[in-house]
């Protein structure tokens, strides 16, 4: 049913690209490799292995660089909120050491590519910059800028009474600043980088989704029209990864948040690309107004971080537009849209083979809110380990998803878990939303028992009632509806859901089943009685999964 009208990304209604056509039915294509996501991890790796000979095809479910990539705030730096100094106190200065090298490379790739492909994509040198507006978070960002400074980075501490420096048009206690870093289009570099990977022989479909994948050599995966692609290696870098037979989403959470894109006055802008971890998060920028006027600028707010499914959306909103309104008075808001990244509960993305008993498949996950960076390590990596590089990146080893650091991921993984049991059960113990579909206004989504059973039940402004199963079909726990952005949401992993059912964000790959209003059970009647998790049925490695 399409992005609601109060969520249009900046990025892609500026730089829409034509649409390339899908996977046909009775193809049987034979590649490579196969690359399953066309966001910037994916695209990175298929560009690196089609300029090396390699035939790469490329699946995406829905418009390439359209998922989490076109709804990012697209800031590609190396300074990255506090994240020094909690890589150093869980994994010690040589992994900070060693993620800043990576991700200062890939700042500096991120150049070279729009160099290389005379990419339109509106690229400026910018300082990157962490403030603080409490003394707590003053006390974090002193240490932020010890353990970057470190990790290698030539950051600078500034400090004093408002705080001058900044390039900010409010006062802070204290801010950590590192120059020379890229605010940039996100898409319009994707979509130059997309056609760069077909230049060099490369294929590239969207509106095709995987459903099944069959490790093997080679390996075979079938996508929801029954297409089958036969290919030696396969890359899955759909942000949150499908066929999760690593069972990584007991070591990720998903997290959304909000960016509003709003016209300011050009003397009121920041100067720099700025991030606080007070306030719930706030994050600024700005890009350049197609057209002009001269005197005005984009300003990309972006805040309110949370999880899927976790409570009313509109709340958040309202606060994240007060921020504006308060720091930057003449904004006038023309677009507004959620982005959605996953956390890892180590800290350090997974990039590498995806599981133990893995020989030719590969995944890109956990970039922790820093794909624009993280996406091209993956790329870079992730090429390399399939052409077989004598000599990897020293920062491969650190993000193999292989490895296993129990200690180190303990509290964040006991977090994460407990937020799992809490919905996968609580939820199901829970009374219904509404009583009945009677009391649903239009426009309004609830869980409204039917028939015995929990139902996914949305009114559409028409009156029209579309009842699902509220099982989410990833591992059966139950959507919650979000009513901002008219969408269903597991809290538990992060799939999300059209109010017809077809999936908009993995890990899931299958439609929510229709659910009768009469109470007469489909092919999952929304059971919220607890189930055993399904990928306690999935297959080893090596076998089938059929997602």
């Amino acid at each position: 049913m399409g992005e609601h009208p109060a969520a249009r990304s900046w990025w892609i209604e500026t730089a829409p690209g034509s649409p390339r056509p899908t996977l046909a039915a009775s193809e049987r294509p034979r590649v490579d490799t196969v690359v399953l996501g066309g966001g910037i991890a994916g695209l990175c790796t298929a560009r690196e292995l089609a300029r090396s000979g390699h035939e790469v095809l490329v699946l995406e479910a829905d418009r390439v660089a359209a998922g989490v990539t076109g709804h990012t705030s697209a800031k590609v730096t190396a300074l990255q909120g506090l994240r020094y100094s909690e890589l150093r106190d869980r994994h010690g200065p040589d992994t900070a050491r060693l993620y800043a090298d990576a991700h200062r490379r890939a700042v500096e790739r991120v150049a070279e590519i729009a160099d290389e492909l005379s990419a339109d994509c509106d690229l400026v040198r910018r300082p990157a910059l962490t403030w603080a507006e409490t003394p707590d978070t003053e006390k974090a960002v002193r240490a932020e800028a010890a353990a970057a400074r470190e990790a290698g980075l030539p950051v600078t501490l500034i400090e004093g009474p408002g705080t001058g420096g900044t390039g900010l048009p409010f006062p802070v206690r204290a801010a950590v600043r590192l120059d020379d870093q890229i605010a940039f289009h996100p898409r319009a570099w994707l979509l130059a980088v997309a056609e760069d990977i077909e230049r060099h022989g490369g294929r590239i479909v969207e509106r095709t989704r995987a459903v099944e994948l069959h490790e093997g050599d080679p390996c075979r995966v079938v996508t929801e029209n029954g297409a089958e692609v036969t290919a030696r290696h396969v890359v899955i870098a759909t942000h949150y990864p499908v066929f999760d037979r690593a069972m990584l989403f007991a070591r990720l959470e998903a997290e959304r948040e909000w960016v509003i894109a709003a016209r300011i006055p050009v003397e009121a802008a920041p100067s720099t690309m700025a991030l606080t971890p007070d306030h719930g998060t706030r994050s600024v920028r700005t890009a350049p107004l197609p057209g002009g006027p001269e005197d005005r600028c984009l300003l990309i707010l972006t805040g309110e971080k949370f999880l899927p499914g976790d409570g009313p959306v509109t709340p958040r909103v309202q606060r994240l537009e007060a921020w504006l309104r308060e720091r930057f008075p003449d904004a006038e808001e023309t677009h507004r849209w959620a982005t959605q990244d996953t956390f890892g509960t180590d800290g350090v993305p997974f990039i590498g083979p995806f599981h133990p008993g893995a020989r030719n498949t590969f995944v890109a996950t956990g970039f922790n809110a820093w794909g624009m960076t993280g996406g091209v390590v993956a790329g870079d990596l992730l090429a390399g380990l399939i052409r077989g590089d004598e000599e990897p990146p020293p920062w491969t080893e650190m993000h193999d998803p292989r490895r296993l650091h129990p200690i180190r991921e303990a509290g964040s993984a006991l977090g994460l878990q407990a937020t799992v049991a809490r919905h996968f059960v609580g939820d199901r113990l829970r009374p219904a939303e509404a009583d009945s579909v009677d009391d649903l206004a239009p426009g309004t989504g609830a869980l409204v028992r039917v028939g015995g059973r929990k139902a996914a039940v949305y009114r559409d402004p028409a009156g029209t009632v579309h009842a699902l199963s509220a099982r989410c079909t990833h591992l059966g726990c139950l959507v919650r509806f979000n009513e901002v952005e008219t969408a269903w949401e597991c809290p538990c992993h992060g799939s999300r859901f059209d109010v017809d059912g077809s999936v908009v964000q993995g890990p899931a790959t299958k439609p929510l089943e229709p659910r009768d209003l009469d109470g007469t059970p489909g092919a999952d009647d929304g059971d919220d009685e607890p189930e055993g998790p399904e990928y306690l049925d999935e297959p080893g490695p090596g076998a089938t999964d059929r997602g």
